[in-house]
C-alpha cells in the first residue's frame, strides 16, 4: 500500500492518483490503516482540487468493493431511484410500489434526514412496527416477493463510504462535488442495480440553490455511473416550493397514502413521481419510450395496483396488515393543529423553503445531533406552491405541533417564509432539465 500522506500530498499539489492508490486508500479506510487524520486531509485537498472523471470512478469502485455488493436473480431488472433532498419529498414513499406494480424491482436504501430535508427512513419509521434496517436475507426477501422494500443503509454495503462521511461531516468537506458523487453512487452500486434515476433538487430549499451546481452534480453522477457500468438518468427538479403540501414524517406517509389511494393528486408531486418512474421502466428496458411509461404508471395507480404493492411492503417489514385501511389508527397525530391565517391577500411570489425545513425541525420533526429522537406527529400541511392565489384570513397552512409555544414558532416562521405579492406569479415547472449519458 502506498503510504496514505504521499497520495495525500500528491492531490494536495494537484497531481492525479493512479487508480490501484485510490483502492489502496479506500481499503485502508475499510481496515483502520488510514487514520480519521489522513482521512479528512484526503477529503480536504479533494475538496480543494478536486477529482478527474477517472480519479472519481476509481474512487466510487473502490468505496463500492468495501463491503457486500448484492447479486440478484429476479425476473426483472432491478432498479433505484435516489434524491439530493428536499422538503415535502416524499416521492420515494410511492414511486417503488409504482415502478414495482409495473414489473420493476426497487431495493431502495434510503437515510434519515439530512440538514433540512426530510429523510425516507424518518418517515417510514413513523409506521408502528415497520423494521427500516433488516438483515440483507431479509431485504432480499422482500424485494423478491413484493418487487420493493425501503430500508436503511446495513454495515454490509459500502462501509469505507460510510465512515468518510462521518468524516466530511464535521471537517466542512460534505460539499465536495466528487465526493457527493462517490457516496451516492458506491451505495447504489452495492445494492446491484440495473438501472438508477437520479432527482437532483435545484431552489431555495435544495442544497443546490443555483441551477449550474445542480447542473454540475447531475452531469457528474451521469458520467461517473455510465463509468462504473450502471445506466443512469438524471432529472433536475424544482425545489423553490415544497414539492407537496405536507412536510413532516408522519404527514408525509398519510400524503402518500391519499396519493396512492387517488384521494388527493397535486400536480408537482404528481409530475416529478411520474418523470422520474417513468424513466426508471425505460431505463429498465420495461418500456420502449417515456409515454408508455407514463402510461403503465398512472394505470398501476389508478387500479389500486401501486398501493397493494405499498401496503404488503409495509407488512411484509413489520407495519401494520390494514394499515391502509386504518390509517388514522396507527399515524401519531399532534395534539395541537392550528390555522396559520393570510396576513393579506396575493399570489405567493417566493418561498424560503429551506425555512420551512428548518421549522420542521424547531417543531422536533428532525434532528440537531445524530442521537436526537423525531416527533413523526409535527409538521405542516396545506402548503402553497409559488403562484397560489391567497386570500387574507383565509388559512395560508395548517402547523401540527406539540405543544403551543412550538406551534407559535412554527407560525412565525411559516409566515416569514412566504412572500405574498398583488399581481400573479408565473409558476415554474416541476421537471426542469433531463440529463443523460
Amino acid at each position: 500500500m502506498r503510504l496514505p500522506q504521499e497520495l495525500i500530498r500528491t492531490k494536495r499539489d494537484g497531481g492525479a492518483i493512479p487508480a490501484e492508490d485510490i483502492a489502496d486508500f479506500v481499503a485502508g479506510l475499510t481496515d483502520g490503516r488510514v487514520t480519521e487524520g489522513q482521512a479528512a486531509a484526503f477529503a480536504m485537498a479533494v475538496f480543494f482540487r478536486g477529482l478527474s472523471w477517472s480519479e472519481r470512478v476509481a474512487l466510487t469502485r473502490a468505496m463500492t468493493q468495501s463491503g457486500t455488493v448484492l447479486r440478484w436473480d429476479l425476473p426483472g431488472p432491478v432498479l433505484d431511484k435516489h434524491s439530493s433532498g428536499g422538503v415535502g419529498d416524499a416521492v420515494s414513499l410511492a414511486l417503488a410500489p409504482m415502478v414495482a406494480a409495473c414489473g420493476g424491482y426497487v431495493p431502495m436504501i434510503s437515510g434519515r434526514g439530512l440538514g433540512h430535508t426530510g429523510g425516507t427512513l424518518d418517515k417510514l419509521a413513523s409506521i408502528p412496527g415497520y423494521d427500516a434496517m433488516p438483515g440483507l436475507d431479509r431485504f432480499r426477501s422482500v424485494t423478491a416477493d413484493v418487487g420493493c422494500a425501503i430500508i436503511g443503509q446495513t454495515a454490509d454495503l459500502a462501509p469505507a463510504d460510510r465512515r468518510l462521511y462521518a468524516i466530511r461531516d464535521v471537517t466542512g468537506t460534505v460539499e465536495s462535488l466528487d465526493l457527493i458523487t462517490a457516496s451516492i453512487l458506491s451505495k447504489k452500486l452495492a445494492a446491484g442495480l440495473d438501472g438508477l434515476v437520479m432527482d437532483v433538487k435545484v431552489g431555495s430549499g435544495a442544497f443546490m440553490a443555483e441551477r449550474p451546481e445542480a447542473e454540475g452534480l447531475a452531469r457528474s453522477i451521469v458520467d461517473v455511473a455510465g463509468g462504473a457500468g450502471l445506466r443512469t438518468v438524471a432529472l433536475i427538479t424544482d425545489m423553490d416550493s415544497p414539492l407537496a403540501s405536507a412536510a413532516g414524517n408522519a404527514l408525509e406517509v398519510a400524503y402518500t397514502l391519499d396519493y396512492l389511494t387517488g384521494r388527493w393528486c397535486e400536480p408537482a408531486f404528481h409530475a416529478v413521481t411520474l418523470a422520474l418512474a417513468a424513466e426508471m421502466l425505460v431505463v429498465g428496458g420495461l418500456s420502449s419510450d417515456v409515454a408508455d411509461a407514463s402510461a403503465r404508471l398512472e394505470n398501476a395507480r389508478a387500479s389500486g395496483r401501486a398501493l397493494e404493492v405499498f401496503a404488503r411492503m409495509v407488512t411484509a417489514l413489520g407495519g401494520p396488515v390494514d394499515l391502509v385501511e386504518r390509517t388514522g389508527r396507527y399515524l401519531p397525530k399532534a395534539p395541537i393543529t392550528r390555522a396559520i391565517a393570510a396576513k393579506t391577500d396575493g399570489y405567493v411570489a417566493s418561498i424560503a423553503t429551506r425555512d420551512l425545513g428548518i421549522a420542521v425541525i424547531g417543531l422536533g420533526g428532525g434532528r440537531t445531533r445524530p442521537q436526537d429522537d423525531i416527533d413523526p406527529r409535527v409538521g405542516f400541511t396545506g402548503l402553497p406552491r409559488i403562484g397560489a392565489r391567497i386570500e387574507q384570513g383565509q388559512p395560508l397552512a395548517m402547523v401540527h405541533a406539540a405543544d403551543a409555544a412550538s406551534a407559535e414558532r412554527a407560525e412565525a416562521a411559516l409566515l416569514a417564509a412566504y412572500r405574498i405579492d398583488p399581481t400573479p406569479v408565473e409558476r415554474t415547472p416541476a421537471v426542469l432539465e433531463r440529463i443523460a449519458g
